[in-house]
């Protein structure tokens, strides 16, 4: 719930702050800045190099890559049959395809499923969302921020983007078994902490509720996307196909939680690297303020159906 309550405070402030006289129209460049060089950085180095990757876990990491590479899919079919501009369909494939874990997740998985759900949430999480943002994400983004895309182009954007950057020496250092000291370590942290207030803050300041917006059919899209198909996509794939069941045995919550890890609205990192791309800013911040919230009800309902099979 205090995950929730920040969500709707921060958003709120975003958009008191938007009309605030003598405040600037642009400040959400600033605090997009801040998040991509240095709370998200801090953050990617304290987590990825401390992953505990073990063979049973694989599904639940999985998740987030899967539902992405069907957003790409997905939504490159749609922008050919409505003629969506590039700006768009880059912003719609980033938000739609990863899933709010760490902010939304843990506390529903900790309601639903116990210590073991927020257990293999936190490695969905860092294993899972947060790799597939800070490298298929920022492909993504570098591929459809470029008018005329190349390898050159892409390359570059990526190696020069700073949480990448951070990601490629973390996972280094994993390799090589490599663990901060405390002290360097509460150092990161505090540094990343920052991170959710200043994202939320930022969503907040451009996300504009009028009904030209609201009734978009790219934001429509995308939500349904978020909330329904992305969630029957890991249903078919982990309970039908694969007979979840027979391959987790006694585990199969771990299949039903992978759904509701679907289910769950979008990263609020991943409308941070569509905004400061330049994709669609307007729906990238859309797509945050009103998919999470909506996600808490269609996620609780994927919930009790899954009780059912």
């Amino acid at each position: 719930m205090t995950n929730l309550f920040l969500l709707i405070v921060c958003l709120s402030l975003g958009g008191i702050l938007q009309r605030a006289k003598g405040f600037p129209k642009d400040a959400y460049l600033g605090l997009n800045g801040i998040i991509i060089n240095i709370c998200l950085p801090a953050l990617t180095l304290l987590y990825t190099t401390e992953i505990n990757f073990k063979s049973n876990q694989v599904l639940p990491v999985l998740m987030p890559y899967i539902l992405f590479i069907c957003s790409f899919l997905f939504f490159s079919l749609i922008a050919k049959i409505l003629n969506l501009d590039r700006s768009t369909t880059g912003a719609l494939t980033i938000t739609a395809g990863i899933s709010s874990i760490s902010f939304v997740g843990f506390p529903i998985f900790e309601l639903l499923y116990g210590k073991e759900g927020v257990q293999l949430g936190i490695l969905m999480s860092q294993a899972g969302s947060f790799v597939v943002c800070g490298t298929f994400g920022i492909m993504t983004a570098s591929y459809y921020s470029s008018s005329e895309p190349s390898i050159q182009k892409i390359v570059k954007s990526i190696f020069t983007f700073p949480p990448f950057v951070a990601f490629c020496i973390a996972v280094i250092l994993n390799i090589v078994d490599f663990h901060f000291s405390e002290h360097f370590s509460n150092i990161l942290q505090k540094l990343g902490s920052p991170f959710t207030v200043l994202a939320l803050l930022s969503v907040g300041l451009q996300i504009k509720f009028d009904r030209a917006n609201l009734a978009q059919k790219p934001l429509l899209i995308g939500l349904f996307f978020k909330l329904f198909i992305a969630p029957l996509i890991i249903f078919v794939l982990y309970l039908i196909l694969l007979q979840e069941n027979i391959l987790l045995r006694e585990n199969a919550w771990i299949g039903k939680m992978c759904v509701v890890g679907a289910a769950l609205g979008s990263m609020n990192t991943a409308s941070i690297i569509a905004i400061n791309h330049k994709l669609n800013p307007t729906l990238a911040s859309l797509m945050i303020g009103i998919s999470i919230p909506l996600s808490l009800i269609t996620a609780m309902i994927w919930y009790f159906l899954l009780l059912c099979f």
